[in-house]
């Protein structure tokens, strides 16, 4: 039961080629139905259709480039590459501004307002919108080629709008040309004369200036400078020299100076090392060598000798004018900086003051040089306008190569380009057979019915007992070597081996829904177990709708309920048919107020007084979806067997069948697939039909004899290989 209330998932179904293949035999007739349909469709609309013709002219277009080539850096026709040019050509080219001169020229309101509009003119709008339905437009790849096609019922008519258009596309587009080129020819001749009339202004402020300012170099576009550049770099380079002599100078008198304060003996050495002087030397050598003479009579003599006197006379003198020499040079070298310093701060003014001069004469100059300079500015465009206007008014009387070019004139088509009727007709038969497969599938795909023992299997998670084919007959009529019995056969022996125990022999037959085939399926079963030597009854439990006493040609006012309800005994109730070791209980009539008799003890004390006198008892059940006796019967016998007619009802419908069954505890062993089209789906061929096919193929003489051949082992060969003989 646990396994029951929650049952294994079921594996997912994944489809093989075969399964498509199934599904288009089953629906062929759907499919062959929508193809011819939707082929005779398309057949006879493309012969209703009317013919059309093309013709095509090509044109070959260039970009347009700048007005005015003079002023740009490309010239006219070499543009930069434009995406877009081509697409914007089209539009151009459908646009009003062109169709509507095709329409004119070609006088179309009242040639098609006699043919589509009852002999009213059409206004030109309603005469382009159908012409733009007749136009097609494409590039001729990796060119600057257009080729405009026009369709029409009449050939020459399409051949006269197709010229018409390319001729009206080229006028239109040399028409703009010269516009734009006129346009730019006027527009440089009114800057022209603005400009002559802005040098005239331009030329009078400069004169005036001229004048007022008293400026002689009328040519020179700068004021004059007091100092020239050369002579500028000149005293520059003096000054920096200078500069740096007066540094080196000032920097060398600090020095001496400080040594002055601090030290005067040591001046009079440092000066000859800094500044060499002959007469400093010199006297320094001699004050040097009386001051050896002077140390060397002091060791020798007293300091009162007349020789130490004189030495020390002469001594003192040369000291004395070392002094005096020192203090010359260094007033010298104070007055030499000074008179550098004083070079320096000369030339520095008369740089100064020529700057000034020259920025006083710039300021005061300068508004003439600049009206000069733009009145030159004014000169030079005047001048190159004039040059253009010449060149554009040349050029204008000289033939231009055109920017669209009529490179092939349409001619009249041959033969009608529409409808094309083998691609039409073709078409329509692949749209048919698409819409054929596709409804068969999706049809297929709503259909939930019990399609295939997988399907069967993976839904119920119970096992197929056996596959019944289509249009099987009742084996009490046919007899026991009916091509139709093998199917029962192998029924019969799935159910046996289904069965655990060899006492369950009680057997009740139901389906989920009325017309399933329960009944056949009960009376051939039955019959076949009778065939084999089994004691068998057949109970007619159908107690709202019973048929089998029909079957089996025999009243119904005896039965069932007549032992249910106590008044008749089983012998009494039961009936021999003609197939050895078959019976038959029939229902029997059924009173209003016994409804639920099935369900009694009495029902229950039958089912086990049968068990011992057959070997198998088989019940009929209504539908058990239909009414409960079903369930009932279900609960009360040892076996429970659902038959599922192919392709009837609903998956869902079958599944609930069958959880009735589990529910109220009845022992389900199986499926049983009937009226399978076994020409359709040869997938249930190897279960029903091989053996007919292997069995029933041969005669009954060539049965015959093959059942006098046996195989015995050889004598001769020792692995177990056998050779025919006969007996």
């Amino acid at each position: 039961m646990e396994d029951i209330k929650n049952p294994a998932a079921p594996p997912e179904a994944r489809l093989h080629f075969l399964d498509y293949w199934r599904v288009i035999r089953i629906r062929k007739a759907i499919i062959i139905t929508v193809f011819l349909i939707t082929a005779i469709i398309a057949t006879a609309v493309t012969f209703i259709l009317p013919e059309s013709f093309s013709s095509t002219a090509r044109i070959k277009v260039e970009n347009e480039g700048t007005i005015m080539p003079g002023f740009a850096t490309q010239s006219a026709g070499q543009g930069g590459y434009d995406p877009y040019f081509i697409q914007t050509t089209f539009e151009i080219i459908q646009s009003e501004l062109v169709l509507s001169n095709v329409v004119a020229s070609q006088d179309l309101n009242a040639k098609w307002g006699k043919k589509y509009n009852n002999g009213e003119p059409f206004k030109t709008t309603e005469s382009i919108d159908i012409l733009k339905g007749q136009i097609a437009l494409s590039p001729v790849r990796n060119t600057k080629l257009i080729a405009i096609t026009v369709y029409s019922y009449d050939k020459n008519e399409a051949c006269t709008l197709a010229n018409a258009i390319a001729l009206a596309y080229q006028q239109y587009r040399q028409n703009n040309s010269q516009q734009a080129a006129s346009a730019g020819l006027d527009a440089l001749t009114q800057n022209y004369l603005d400009e002559s009339n802005r040098i005239q202004v331009a030329q009078s402020n400069v004169d005036e200036l001229r004048r007022s300012l008293g400026i002689i170099d009328g040519n020179a576009q700068t004021p004059s400078a007091t100092i020239s550049e050369d002579q500028l770099k000149k005293y520059h380079d003096e000054m920096l020299e200078g500069e740096l002599v007066y540094k080196q100078q000032l920097v060398e008198l600090q020095a001496l100076q400080s040594i002055a304060a601090t030290n005067k003996t040591e001046l009079r050495d440092v000066i000859p090392t800094m500044m060499p002087d002959s007469s400093l030397s010199s006297l320094l050598d001699q004050l040097h060598e009386t001051e050896r003479q002077l140390a060397k009579l002091k060791v020798d003599y007293s300091s009162n000798n007349v020789e130490v006197t004189r030495v020390q006379a002469l001594q003192n003198e040369l000291e004395l004018q070392v002094e005096q020499r020192v203090d010359g040079i260094m007033d010298g070298l104070v007055a030499q900086v000074n008179s550098k310093k004083a070079s320096l701060d000369q030339l520095t003014n008369q740089l100064e003051t020529a700057k000034q001069q020259d920025l006083e004469n710039a300021l005061k100059n300068q508004p003439y040089y600049d009206e000069r300079r733009k009145l030159e500015q004014l000169l030079e465009v005047h001048k190159l306008l004039y040059s253009k206007i010449k060149a554009e008014s040349i050029d204008s009387t000289i033939p231009r190569t055109t920017q669209v070019e009529i490179t092939d004139v349409a001619q009249p088509g041959k033969a009608p380009v529409k409808p094309n009727k083998p691609v039409n007709i073709a078409l329509g038969l692949i749209f048919g057979l698409v819409m054929g497969l596709g409804l068969a599938f999706f049809i297929e795909y709503l259909d939930t019915s019990v399609k295939t023992i997988d399907d069967v299997e993976r839904t119920f998670q119970a096992p197929v007992l056996g596959v019944i084919p289509q249009n099987i007959g009742y084996l009490l009529e046919e007899g026991t070597e009916s091509k139709h019995a093998e199917a029962y056969r192998v029924l019969r022996t799935n159910l046996l081996f289904s069965r655990h125990d060899e006492k369950l022999n009680t057997i009740v037959v139901v389906s989920a829904g009325a017309g399933e085939g329960k009944s056949t399926t009960t009376i051939n079963l039955a019959t076949v177990f009778a065939q084999a030597g089994n004691r068998v009854l057949i109970v007619d439990s159908d107690l709202r709708r019973p048929t089998l006493h029909k079957l089996f040609k025999v009243a119904n006012n005896l039965g069932l309920t007549n032992y249910l309800l106590k008044q008749n005994s089983v012998a009494e109730v039961v009936q021999t048919t003609p197939v050895s070791g078959l019976d038959f209980m029939a229902s029997g009539r059924l009173p209003n107020s016994s409804m639920g008799i099935l369900g009694s003890a009495q029902m229950k004390e039958m089912i086990a007084e049968l068990k011992q006198r057959y070997d198998f008892i088989f019940f009929d059940s209504p539908p058990i979806l239909g009414v409960s006796d079903a369930s009932i019967l279900a609960s009360e016998v040892d076996l429970v067997m659902q038959v599922i007619q192919y392709r009837r009802y609903p998956q869902p419908m079958t599944i609930r069948a069958k959880q009735m069954i589990e529910k109220v505890g009845g022992n389900f062993v199986g499926l049983v697939l009937n009226n399978i089209n076994m020409s359709q789906d040869e997938g249930y061929y190897y279960y029903s039909g091989y053996y007919h096919d292997y069995y029933y193929s041969k005669s009954a003489d060539e049965q015959e004899e093959e059942a006098k051949t046996v195989v015995a082992p050889s004598d001769e060969n020792d692995d177990g290989s056998g050779v025919k003989q006969k007996y």
